[in-house]
């Protein structure tokens, strides 16, 4: 009888070293593919809130720091478009003519013309103005986003504006299956001195608005 209980104890233990020795080796690559999903799908929504600062730039001069000031203008406004019909002519330019001139003769058309922001640049089937601002798989939490201008090395002034998602906000389902592996990522990011999560743009620098994952 004492035979059988060790035996029975070995192949308990056996069978808890098996499962230990699977999940040391399955578990970072379950996370890696779970959280693959997630980092693609924030990428996606920042490359989305980039587009849609740049324009609202482009009509007002300046970014913004604020999601109700950006979602209006991604839901309501509207962008300049301007229809260019004829050109000058190599004749034409050798002759004296200057574009005005073609254009008071009616012999080219510039018109300006304006088209909707979201209908112009968010082509994407179902997308949603007041949807831009939530972290993707967050449950309801947002991004961060500010604005502002920064001087260069040569004293120029920068309009800049920064969005970005701590790693817990996107990977906040993962917690309870993968909690060590985040903790783990955000150490490997302070260590390198990098923000542990994603972010586009900078408040801190003029980047040229680009993204840490590029």
């Amino acid at each position: 009888m004492k035979k059988i209980l060790i035996q029975v104890v070995l192949i308990a233990l056996s069978a808890f070293i098996a499962f230990k020795i699977y999940k040391t080796v399955e578990q970072p690559i379950l996370y890696k593919k779970a959280k693959t999903v997630r980092y693609d799908a924030v990428v996606a929504k920042l490359k989305e809130v980039r587009k849609a600062e740049v324009a609202f730039k482009s009509v007002n001069g300046h970014f913004t720091g604020s999601w109700d000031t950006l979602v209006t203008f991604v839901a309501e406004d509207s962008l300049p478009l301007v229809r260019r019909i004829g050109s000058l002519t190599d004749s034409m330019v050798d002759a004296g003519w200057t574009e005005a001139k073609a254009l008071e003769k009616g012999l080219i058309i510039r018109d300006t013309l304006y088209t909707g922001v979201k209908d112009s640049l968010f082509k994407t089937a179902g997308f949603n103005p007041e949807k831009l601002s939530e972290v993707p798989f967050g449950h309801g939490e947002k991004f961060q986003l500010q604005a502002g201008i920064v001087t260069t090395g040569s004293g120029v002034d920068v309009n800049v504006f920064e969005a970005k998602c701590h790693n817990n906000q996107y990977l906040k389902d993962l917690e309870g299956e993968y909690e060590q592996l985040i903790v783990n990522d955000n150490e490997a990011a302070r260590v390198n001195n990098k923000f542990p999560g994603l972010q586009v743009g900078s408040i801190t620098e003029a980047n040229n608005n680009a993204g840490n994952w590029e």
